[in-house]
């Protein structure tokens, strides 16, 4: 595009060429001059109807401040359905971190009345001499996201602590620690003795408790029964593997209640006492092997007193 200037006071004509670029600027400022003189306008409108109480300016006033705050309404009720929806998250993580420290704790030992999960922690202290402030909203939410991601990690972390926890309860679980009759009292040790038929010193390879004929024999552990039969010494015996190649005898019993693959938990009735095989009167002959070799039940039974 071409533009040809011609004055008295130029001694030719000049010839302006205009190409596109030029007339992009050209009409780029021209918008901006639109806009900036109309928000100037609005402005003097408004100035005027605030100093002379014009009555259809005033209206419009009145109308654009009340957008305005319905705009800022809704801002604010939408922050605080995001806020009212990320605490009622909040609340739900808390439950859960509850209840997982209360497995936890009976897990571990504690009682969980002891730990006062329902109750907040007490807090105080003196009054701080630095000036403190209100929260702002954008720091409120930057503290509620915060608050938030904390609880997820810390709910992760206690429930890979609870599985921990459990995986060691039931390795506990099948390892004989329960004495498997109740009641009786021991009338013979894990060691050297003199044996009650031969008068000689032999070893012992397990304990014996004293009991009345047919009370219950348990399992000390849970596992799987690998024998269950009469043995010419043993008399009505039963073993169960207990895996980790820890095996748990059970002697001389009167009646046997359990078959060879049976699967047991500890203090399931697995047998009844008796005085079948090489024994002088009614008792449990009882008796932990590891690899294969006796070992002392003492080492996992949880012994009286």
């Amino acid at each position: 595009m071409n533009i040809i200037l011609v004055s008295e006071r130029l001694a030719r004509a000049r010839t302006i060429s205009l190409g596109l670029p030029q007339l992009a600027l050209l009409g780029t400022g021209f918008l901006v001059s639109v806009v900036a003189v109309a928000a100037a306008m609005n402005f003097l409108i408004l100035r005027v109807a605030a100093d002379f109480n014009v009555p259809y300016l005033q209206t419009m006033l009145l109308s654009a401040q009340q957008e305005q705050h319905e705009k800022a309404q809704s801002y604010l009720r939408e922050n605080l359905n995001a806020m009212a929806v990320k605490l009622g998250q909040m609340q739900a993580q808390l439950v859960r971190l509850d209840t997982l420290g209360e497995r936890l704790a009976k897990l571990a030992g504690f009682k969980p009345q002891d730990l006062v999960f329902g109750e907040l922690p007490a807090r105080g202290g003196a009054l701080s001499a630095l000036p403190s402030h209100d929260l702002s909203l954008g720091d409120f939410t930057r503290q509620l996201d915060s608050l938030t991601r904390q609880l997820d990690d810390r709910g992760d972390k206690l429930g890979i602590l609870e599985s921990l926890f459990t995986l060691d309860s039931a390795k506990k679980k099948l390892i004989p620690t329960m004495l498997p009759v109740e009641g009786g009292w021991y009338s013979s040790n894990y060691g050297w003795r003199i044996d009650p038929f031969t008068g000689q010193r032999a070893f012992h390879e397990g304990i014996d408790v004293m009991a009345e004929q047919g009370t219950l024999i348990r399992a000390a552990a849970g596992g799987v029964v690998v024998f269950s039969d009469f043995h010419p010494q043993y008399g009505n015996m039963i073993e169960i593997d207990h895996g980790n190649d820890l095996i748990s005898r059970y002697a001389h019993a009167s009646r046997r209640m359990v078959k060879i693959g049976d699967v047991v938990l500890r203090g399931v009735k697995i047998a009844e006492v008796g005085r079948t095989g090489r024994a002088t009167g009614t008792h449990l002959h009882f008796e932990v092997r590891q690899r294969g070799a006796p070992v002392n039940p003492s080492q996992f039974l949880r012994l009286p007193g």
